[in-house]
């Protein structure tokens, strides 16, 4: 087994990547997938959300050399689905590996060991274009682009696709785009609904057809450290996610 390296990119905050991460890797172990969740971003918000220890072993060290990628992993309480806890450090890799060489590979270097460990490794990235991200994408086979619905939407998404398409000319010819991920929509809002229709236009199939609703269900989850198929698996965003998981399967195998 060759993992899936995908991760979740938007440079703008609270657009729901972390909620896409935990919830769409739920789905994929629900589905008998062995799937291992990156948390990358400084908040640590992913590794809440599934209940992981913060005082494990986590990213940081194993991209400053201190122990193997392996050895961070945890055994979440949910089948088949691990992670590898984020760190407040995170945020300082920037300033620690200005001087190294081949300083956008370090993700790629360290997490290389696990590729045949695991059917999806998912990543989390913070929501900026600092090392940690072009880390994450030198590393990835495929990108998800969580979109909330609003105002300046597709301005936002330009951005991220001249981003990938600059990645793929030099750090990472492979990176592919596997969907754009509409998140917190709701169906009675008219803009949500015109930033959907004219998005989904103009991108084509890049679009998943899955789109995640807003629901208070799905943002209490992860105060409680459950997926929201473990919380309340008649929710709404539970079927979304189930959905989206079958989705990512057909488009990447």
């Amino acid at each position: 087994m060759k993992a899936k390296k995908i991760i979740f990119y938007n440079q703008k905050g609270g657009v729901g990547k972390t909620t896409a991460a935990v919830n769409l890797g739920s789905a994929l172990s629900e589905l008998g997938q062995k799937v291992l969740l990156i948390d990358f971003d400084a908040q640590c918000n992913l590794t809440g959300a599934v209940s992981g220890n913060l005082r494990k072993a986590n990213i940081y060290q194993v991209i400053v050399g201190q122990i193997p990628a392996a050895s961070a992993i945890q055994s979440t309480i949910f089948p088949n689905l691990y992670l590898i806890p984020g760190s407040l450090d995170v945020a300082s890799l920037s300033i620690e590996l200005v001087n190294e060489n081949n300083r956008e590979y370090f993700l790629k270097t360290v997490l290389g060991p696990l590729d045949n460990d695991f059917d999806y490794i998912l990543l989390d990235c913070p929501p900026s274009l600092g090392l940690e991200t072009m880390n994450a994408l030198a590393w990835a086979d495929y990108v998800i682009i969580p979109l909330q619905c609003e105002y300046l939407a597709m301005e936002g998404l330009n951005l991220i696709m001249r981003t990938i398409g600059n990645v793929k000319k030099g750090l990472n010819p492979h990176i592919k785009v596997l969907g754009i991920l509409f998140t917190m929509y709701s169906k009675r809002t008219l803009l949500n609904r015109q930033v959907v229709e004219d998005i989904s236009q103009f991108f084509g199939d890049t679009v998943f057809k899955t789109i995640i609703p807003r629901s208070v269900r799905l943002s209490e989850a992860p105060s409680h450290g459950l997926p929201i198929n473990y919380y309340d698996k008649s929710n709404n965003g539970a079927k979304a996610f189930a959905e989206l998981a079958k989705e990512v399967i057909s488009r990447v195998e």
